[in-house]
């Protein structure tokens, strides 16, 4: 009878849905649900302990600032995540291949987020990072509530696609026509807010729409809000302390 009762009170045994008018077995949802935070998981700490190595070994992050095949190799790494997406796009449910481009996904954009906070002060990295770990853990929490309480953030997508263009356009004036500290640290709230929406939108569609051979793209896309938001933030407290 207790174990009964216990089973009946377990969120994740399968018996409460996420959210009203769920059709799918909840406990399959779940299951899903963990596996992309696994994921995510050790992309983050894969992040943090790659720009670690970058930011304390100073022969790297000089080499890369200072010499021009070290510049050629950062462009290099900069844009390997973004070439790495399209074999994913065909290969994201195709083990192991799918994990093994994953993994240079993540190597090369933490290695290029290391040589980002290679000439930043310590403080303002602390300060980002524990800035970044509240804010997710706070809208992850929330959304999952509001699931519960059938919200729908899916009404975002449109205005947060549109918003990014904007960023978009005003970094790229930004790099032609430096507008001075204060355009930056504008620059830097305005991402800031956009990639809250676009976590909070992500993890709504962590919750009811994607399939379950879609995990990989599942965890990209957190792992990205969360890198973006952590630049974005680390690029006002920079601003703030020049």
């Amino acid at each position: 009878m207790w174990n009964h009762a216990y089973r009946k009170n377990d969120v994740e045994i399968g018996e409460r849905p996420l959210y009203p008018m769920m059709l799918e077995r909840p406990e399959l949802r779940w299951s899903f649900i963990r596996k992309i935070y696994s994921i995510l998981t050790i992309q983050l700490l894969v992040t943090i302990a790659v720009a670690a190595v970058v930011v304390s070994v100073r022969p790297i992050s000089v080499f890369f600032a200072t010499t021009g095949p070290g510049l050629a190799l950062y462009i290099v790494l900069i844009i390997t995540p973004f070439i790495t997406l399209c074999p994913l796009y065909y290969y994201h449910q195709k083990h192991p291949v799918n994990y093994f481009l994953l993994g240079i996904f993540t190597i090369s954009l933490a290695f290029a987020v290391g040589l980002t906070c290679a000439f930043t002060s310590g403080k303002v990295i602390l300060e980002s990072v524990i800035l970044t770990t509240v804010v997710v853990v706070g809208l992850t929490l929330y959304t999952f509530w509001a699931a519960k309480r059938g919200y729908d953030f899916n009404f975002l997508g449109p205005f947060l696609f549109g918003s990014l263009l904007v960023l978009m356009v005003f970094a790229f004036i930004q790099i032609l026509f430096p507008l001075g500290r204060l355009s930056i640290m504008i620059y830097g709230g305005l991402a800031s807010i956009i990639f809250c929406g676009y976590i909070i939108y992500d993890t709504d569609n962590l919750i009811k729409r994607y399939t379950y051979d879609e995990y990989i793209w599942a965890a990209i896309s957190l792992y990205l809000d969360i890198i973006n938001l952590f630049l974005s933030l680390l690029t006002i407290f920079r601003a703030a302390d020049a």
